[in-house]
């Protein structure tokens, strides 16, 4: 363990993406412009999705337009599914692409409308032209600890995924629980059933609070060694091709356990529980979060 944890944002992203309002483009640059003055150092900014697919995240160019090139200590997230998100990506000023592989055959099919192996095909084929292109690249294994479709997802199908991820260049492997299944025991096994693939490449995680159990389950990613956990701001999000998905862990309940526990993080969490408020009043309903209900302690 280290005395460090990063938060990766994915609330304009990951979050966004599952609402029922869809914000324009000038209010999701400053929910980033805001997150970014809080001292969050990476953000999912857009998805380069279909829009009919996502239609949430249709604006995904005129986002990152909107931004401009990262400010000195941040660095901007672009999702890409296939070879035109990937092209969509690269004609942007993003810094990092993360690409998406499901673990299982019924939501690889429901996502990318492929199988696993082809989308893994496709993302060995994709990883050296982001690199080549300057991009910092990264692979997220999604329903690595459950699938709505398949059930169980067994481990060694994670494990080979993450393996030739590694090995076709990806410099960073995200363990996703897409529904928010994973318990602590689980995400331990996995965990170290991955690592022994993934060489120099960081290993990140991505946890859903669908059974409550996220919280519990970034203690356990942390103290297996993961320094690197996804977190969206107000709780907001889901998948739209998971059945029943909600919301990411929130942020600020994220920022409370790793302060409270006495691990940095470099995030202001006052004013990101300001942005999550804010955020809820956009998108005019209040937000799972915890602590922007019940408030920081002691004060």
């Amino acid at each position: 363990m280290t005395d460090t944890v990063q938060i990766v944002e994915v609330g304009p992203r990951d979050g966004l993406q599952n609402e029922d309002a869809i914000l324009d483009a000038p209010t999701k640059v400053e929910l980033i412009r805001r997150l970014v003055a809080a001292g969050t150092a990476r953000i999912e900014v857009a998805s380069f999705v279909h829009p009919d697919r996502v239609p949430q995240m249709a604006d995904a160019e005129a986002v990152v337009a909107g931004l401009g090139p990262s400010p000195d200590g941040a660095s901007y997230i672009g999702l890409v599914l296939n070879r035109r998100g990937l092209d969509r990506a690269l004609a942007t000023t993003v810094d990092e692409v993360n690409f998406v592989v499901g673990a299982s055959e019924g939501f690889n099919a429901a996502n990318a409308g492929v199988s696993p192996d082809q989308t893994m095909r496709d993302i060995e084929s994709m990883l050296p032209d982001a690199s080549d292109a300057g991009r910092t690249t990264s692979v997220t294994i999604s329903v690595a600890f459950g699938c709505p479709f398949d059930g169980e997802v067994p481990v060694d199908a994670v494990v080979e995924l993450a393996r030739r991820a590694v090995e076709s260049g990806a410099g960073e492997i995200a363990l996703g629980d897409t529904i928010g299944v994973a318990v602590p025991t689980q995400v331990t096994a996995t965990i170290e059933s991955v690592r022994p693939v993934v060489g120099d490449a960081v290993l990140r995680c991505h946890f859903h609070d669908t059974r409550n159990t996220a919280a519990a389950n970034a203690v356990a990613a942390y103290q297996a060694g993961v320094s690197v956990l996804d977190a969206s701001v107000g709780g907001t999000g889901g998948c739209p091709f998971a059945p029943n998905a909600t919301g990411n862990v929130a942020t600020e309940d994220m920022l409370y356990l790793f302060e409270r526990m006495g691990v940095y993080t470099g995030i202001d969490h006052e004013a990101t529980i300001a942005t999550g408020r804010w955020l809820g009043e956009q998108l005019g309903k209040n937000l799972p979060a915890a602590v922007a209900r019940a408030g920081w302690w002691p004060e």
